[in-house]
């Protein structure tokens, strides 16, 4: 199978309501930059930290069929080859996606190919030398055309811009995922370097990373398995997931603690009020009386 790239393709996708309901949400998002105050970029530096942490689990758990926790993936995010009573494949395998992870982070700006190799390298995902040399082409392909000048675009808060730009990503990233051998029960684990890849082109194409569980990921190739319209509807199925993150990525740049601790306060108050008004529901008012506010 050859990979290529079409317009009516892309165009086709870019105007499917989950992609532009997504592409919303990614505007909204980009509208906050350039960041304005220490707070919003801490909290962004927090999202990066944690992003890094809740894929890295993901890959994990996809590696090894177990039930790795966020603590376990905190922990060799923070240097740990090691973590007492946990089984050592947990942390073998966290410690590669952790590798995968930063190896292919720098492709967003330089579009080298080999980062990408290194990546799926680290996963020990078992690629072919046929699937590899595909995929490297595929990997070419993809830069030329999405970013002829050889230069990463500049972020555009605009509903069209994302779209567009959303939906080539989507489109490349199926495309390479069916250029590997997805039918059997490790289709998922073929995948995940497809994945680390997305979330870097991403960045190259001017959009915010995403997140693919585990879960979602195995769903993810089993749509594009049996699908006919395969870029499509792998599209519809990505593009709530994305939306869902990218108001989570917002979310956390614009949380303020100070406000979330008065949010908390009339949050109990209100609870509070509700409760003793439940409470005192069956006593009836004495008319002779002026009323009490709670």
């Amino acid at each position: 199978m050859t990979f290529v790239m079409k317009d009516t393709d892309i165009a086709r996708v870019a105007l499917l309501q989950p992609i532009r309901d997504a592409a919303g949400a990614g505007a909204r998002l980009l509208e906050l930059w350039p960041l304005q105050t220490a707070l919003a970029m801490d909290n962004d530096a927090k999202y990066t930290e944690d992003l890094q942490v809740r894929v890295t689990r993901e890959i994990a758990r996809l590696l090894t069929g177990e039930d790795v926790t966020i603590a376990d993936a905190e922990f060799v995010y923070e240097g740990a080859t090691s973590i007492p009573g946990r089984p050592q494949p947990i942390v073998d395998a966290t410690l590669a996606a952790n590798e995968a992870y930063e190896n292919i982070t720098e492709y967003s700006t330089t579009a080298d190919t080999q980062l990408v190799m290194a990546s799926a390298g680290d996963l020990g995902v078992g690629w072919s030398e046929d699937q590899i040399e595909k995929v490297a082409e595929a990997v070419e392909t993809i830069s030329t055309y999405l970013t002829p000048d050889g230069k990463p675009l500049e972020a555009v808060a605009s509903l069209e811009a994302v779209s567009q730009r959303l939906a080539s990503a989507l489109v490349a990233f199926c495309g390479m995922v069916q250029l590997l051998d997805i039918s059997d029960d490790k289709g998922s684990q073929k995948a995940l370097p497809c994945v680390l890849f997305l979330s870097e082109l991403n960045e190259r194409l001017g959009l915010p990373q995403v997140f693919v569980s585990e879960r979602e990921l195995r769903e993810f190739v089993k749509i594009l398995d049996n699908s006919k319209q395969k870029a499509v509807e792998t599209a519809q199925y990505l593009a709530p997931l994305i939306e869902a993150e990218w108001e989570n990525h917002r979310d956390k740049v614009l949380w303020d603690p100070d406000q979330a601790k008065k949010d908390a306060k009339a949050e109990d108050e209100r609870k509070n009020k509700a409760a003793l008004a439940a409470k005192f529901a069956h006593v009836k008012d004495d008319e002779t009386k002026k009323p009490v506010e709670l």
